[in-house]
């Protein structure tokens, strides 16, 4: 959909009227005895909560990402969860995967049937136990991909693909890695300090066999003392002598994310807030083994359809799988590794990467970047996504001075 088009639509133009998220988890930890449904169905009440004007029986889909889709992440979670969280049974809803990006298309798919016209008011959300459902956990992949060479083996490892980009950009080295670890770490640490963070954040009550039973307020990942020597000393697990560690890619993790969308016209008559407006977005395909490079290709394509250059947007969301990813991301770009524009808050190699509910994440912190910084009148979430795929979604700043009421 381009920028025009978008124009054109006026009152069904899509909008995200507001998102929040669980704090996320280490694998094992905070999670470790919590349901990933229940942590889903919990964000989704507080998400209903949090809005009173918007009545459950006006939503008109659901639709929930996960990346691995059995046990408590199976039977529709789309569907379940909305049912779990007293949504009523008149709203259906269904289930997505892409991978990393399955939040993300939850939102791009429900807002196309909202500009469309068949929707006015819509739910997206993710989730991803990764302590549950670790990577790859039951995936049976075929062996045509390996006999007849489709991809490498690397393809099938996330963190030996980020080492292929490392190959494939040796100036981008392992310090540029770290130290943009570091920024990220930083810049959370920061973000948590001044209360940004937390203004998004779901309370979820959690069960630890020798504790008992509390409530989840916070992120657990950060590592708010991290050093560069610190990183620097980091073994890297996925090739001797390599160049990705722990310290610069994100971590394993669980949690969960969820959106309301509506179109332009529904959430005015219903007094809704707009945090950002929808203005294009693209999905793309690169090399499996470089998956990490997939935001460079859709974004170029999502920038077109907008009309759009890359000098125009003023806050970037890009979700940090791997520093290298990020870095190739800036690279392409011309943007610098430190561009004050570049994740305000931090990213997930601070916070977190529950595969399927990031991408959710990456449009709150951008709605809260478009609040305090008014004179930014574009914003872009984008992320890679396995086996060679990018996503990337453009966004108006409803809060823009000078822009059009």
């Amino acid at each position: 959909m381009s920028r025009s088009h978008m124009q054109s639509l006026g009152d069904s133009q899509p909008v995200l009227v507001d998102a929040v998220r669980s704090p996320f988890g280490k694998s094992g930890g905070l999670y470790v005895n919590t349901r990933a449904d229940d942590i889903m169905v919990r964000v989704l009440r507080g998400l209903l909560e949090r809005n009173p004007l918007l009545s459950p029986s006006v939503i008109d889909d659901v639709a929930i990402a996960a990346a691995t889709q059995t046990g408590d992440q199976g039977m529709n979670l789309g569907r379940s969860a909305s049912l779990l969280a007293g949504i009523p049974n008149t709203v259906p809803g269904y289930s997505v995967d892409r991978w990393c990006a399955g939040a993300m298309t939850s939102v791009t798919t429900l807002a196309s049937a909202i500009a469309a016209g068949a929707y006015e008011v819509a739910i997206a959300g993710g989730v991803e136990h990764m302590g549950n459902h670790p990577i790859g956990d039951g995936v049976d992949p075929n062996p045509r991909f390996l006999a007849e060479k489709l991809v490498d083996q690397d393809a099938l490892a996330m963190g030996s693909t980020a080492e292929r980009l490392h190959d494939k950009f040796p100036h981008l080295t392992k310090d540029r890695a770290d130290k943009y670890a570091l920024a990220s770490q930083q810049k959370t640490a920061a973000a948590y300090q001044k209360g940004e963070i937390q203004k998004n954040l779901i309370p979820v009550a959690v069960r630890n066999a020798e504790l008992g039973y509390g409530i989840a307020t916070v992120d657990e990942p950060p590592r708010p003392t991290t050093t560069l020597e610190g990183l620097a000393a980091l073994k890297t697990p996925f090739r001797a002598a390599g160049r990705v560690t722990a310290g610069n890619s994100s971590g394993i993790n669980d949690g969960a994310t969820a959106a309301i969308l509506a179109s332009a016209g529904k959430a005015k008559e219903l007094g809704l807030t707009v945090k950002a407006k929808m203005v294009s977005f693209a999905f793309a395909g690169v090399e499996p083994e470089i998956m990490g490079y997939g935001p460079v290709p859709s974004t170029i394509k999502a920038l077109e359809k907008a009309g759009l250059k890359i000098e125009d947007i003023g806050l970037f969301e890009v979700n940090e799988a791997f520093a290298i990813q990020v870095l190739s991301f800036l690279d392409y770009f011309g943007i610098a590794d430190d561009d004050p524009r570049i994740n305000i808050f931090g990213g997930a190699i601070a916070v977190g990467h529950p595969l399927a509910s990031s991408g959710i994440r990456l449009m709150l912190n951008l709605a809260r970047g478009f609040e305090i910084h008014p004179e930014v009148q574009y914003g872009i979430t984008t992320m890679c996504i396995g086996l060679g795929m990018g996503g990337t979604v453009i966004w108006e700043n409803p809060h823009f001075k000078g822009a059009s009421k």
